[in-house]
């Protein structure tokens, strides 16, 4: 998948730039078709069951949105008041949810929290403004745990009302899958996260059909009545199947492993944009081989006067997305490349392919250790909207932790499971500060707000000295801590969780509530909203 302002090195053919989708309906179990790029301001997006080949003569099943993994690539204006239809078609309810987008809270995509799940044959409209420019991504919020593991998720792109243009403008996609295949009727259970790719893994679905990724109960949240046989099917074997990392054996670009991966071509001369998106469950430690590069934004948001950087890895966790700029001067075939011990880790690069260039000395190089740029300390110190020492009128702290509860593996928020956590209970123009504590001793947490942007503060008692770093997901590894903060400016209930999916369903959510507020809509108990 990728966009390109000079509409070079693009399959035009397969684009549709009228925000129309583009192709017809599938029968189920028919081919994806190739990711396409939408623009305008009205889209339709069709959920419906398809089979992709992910690797080189591996073809799984997977669920699409137009018959595509990713699904398309939208792209607005900022400024644009934009909408988007879904169709779900599914056999299964489904909902969209425009991960860093701050729009309005019914929008928000959440089912038992902004609205009932859209259920097979209906349809549901998302209207809001795009305010904010940046790299964003959209994903099924409905039982996310396996819906995005299925392959319901795509790029939102923002882009802004004046400048920001390269000559080249592609998104990069980055996810995991397994061989062994995904039962479209099943679930897998749940993973560990660590700090690289090749410590974590999202169990098949194949091998243990039937089966939940978590034994949250469902039926007990506020979330209009999830139905107690969509819940708790995994007969136990949870805690068994937690620590299980192996069986992640194919990592993905757009969708494509390996030799499927499609080249990016540039000119020499050309001012390149890559947007890398984290739609996966794993963090992965990207190296951009031959140039040297800037990276522009964290989480769609710019950073101060970046430094140049070569021969460093960015390290992206779940969630989270990084843009990255470079002059296309060194004429050749390059890598870009996932860097881990994890074998899978080799269908994970693509090609920067310059026009005339048939051949290149360059060559993978997945297991060469190389240092990760410290986002705290990189770019420049800038005006910052909060500081470590001003008064804040809340203040919260989030001890993240694993557990063991009746023999299964849960993931906890100071001690608690959702729904039992404690809510961040705010009032509008509230300035929040929130201390993020990792105590889990193996795993990862990459923890998303919904509705805000937070301003990153200090990472382990360090205040930052590079650029102000403005994100809306935040990865924290085993021991670490960091203080963030963020206004209290748009009114709702919002989710708060870890975005290794596997984590938010078995309880590492808590939600940002607004004292007063109302939701709009009503909990329908026979939706069997589950929003992790």
């Amino acid at each position: 998948m990728n966009g390109n302002d000079s509409k070079e090195g693009m399959d035009h053919s397969s684009m549709n730039m009228d925000g129309k989708a583009t192709t017809a309906p599938a029968k189920d179990g028919g081919k994806t078709e190739q990711t396409t790029v939408l623009k305008g301001r009205t889209f339709s997006l069709t959920a419906r069951t398809a089979n992709q080949e992910i690797a080189p003569g591996k073809t799984l099943p997977v669920w699409t949105f137009n018959n595509s993994v990713p699904g398309p690539e939208i792209r607005v204006k900022q400024g644009e008041n934009v909408e988007i239809v879904l169709k779900n078609e599914l056999p299964e309810p489904a909902t969209i949810h425009w991960h860093g987008v701050p729009v309005p809270n019914a929008m928000d995509g959440i089912p038992g929290v902004t609205q009932n799940a859209v259920q097979p044959g209906e349809s549901f409209t998302y209207a809001f403004k795009a305010d904010v420019p940046g790299t964003y991504w959209y994903h099924s919020h409905q039982d996310s745990v396996n819906q995005v593991d299925r392959g319901m998720y795509g790029a939102f792109i923002v882009e802004p009302s004046e400048g920001g243009k390269t000559d080249r403008d592609y998104t990069l996609i980055l996810d995991e899958w397994m061989s062994s295949g995904m039962s479209m009727s099943g679930s897998g259970v749940g993973n560990e996260s660590g700090s690289e790719a090749g410590s974590s893994g999202k169990p098949g679905k194949s091998e243990m059909e039937g089966m939940e990724h978590s034994k949250m109960d469902h039926s007990k949240m506020d979330m209009g009545g999830a139905k107690p046989e969509s819940t708790g099917k995994d007969g136990g074997k949870q805690a068994e199947m937690a620590h299980d990392m192996s069986m992640y054996d194919l990592f993905t670009i757009n969708g494509k492993s390996g030799s499927l991966v499609q080249e990016l071509p540039v000119k020499q001369g050309e001012r390149v944009r890559l947007r890398l998106v984290n739609a996966g469950y794993m963090s992965h430690r990207i190296h951009l081989h031959g140039h040297e590069f800037q990276i522009t934004a964290a989480d769609g948001q710019a950073l101060n006067n970046p430094g140049v950087l070569k021969d460093s890895v960015i390290e992206i966790a779940p969630g989270e997305r990084y843009d990255i700029e470079f002059t296309a001067d060194n004429p050749g075939r390059w890598q870009i490349e996932d860097h881990s011990d994890n074998a899978a880790a080799k269908g994970m690069k693509a090609v920067i392919a310059y026009e005339g260039s048939d051949a290149g000395s360059d060559k993978p190089n997945e297991t060469e250790k190389l240092p990760a740029v410290d986002m705290t300390k990189y770019g420049e110190a800038g005006r910052m909207a909060f500081t470590l020492d001003q008064s804040y009128t809340m203040t919260y702290t989030m001890n993240l932790n694993t557990a063991t509860k009746d023999g299964e593996t849960v993931y906890t928020i100071n001690g608690k499971t959702f729904p039992n956590t404690e809510p961040i209970k705010v009032n509008k123009g509230d300035t929040v500060k929130v201390k993020l504590v990792n105590d889990s001793k193996t795993d990862d947490h990459p923890m998303h707000l919904h509705g805000h942007f937070f301003q990153v503060l200090s990472k382990n008692g360090q205040a930052l000295s590079g650029s102000p770093l403005i994100k809306d997901t935040l990865n924290l590894k085993p021991g670490e801590q960091y203080v963030v903060a963020f206004q209290a400016d748009n009114e709702g209930d919002w989710m708060f969780h870890c975005h290794d999916l596997h984590h938010a369903s078995a309880g590492m959510v808590t939600e940002l509530k607004y004292e007063g507020f109302k939701p709009g809509f009503v909990p329908d108990p026979k939706a069997g909203n589950m929003p992790e």
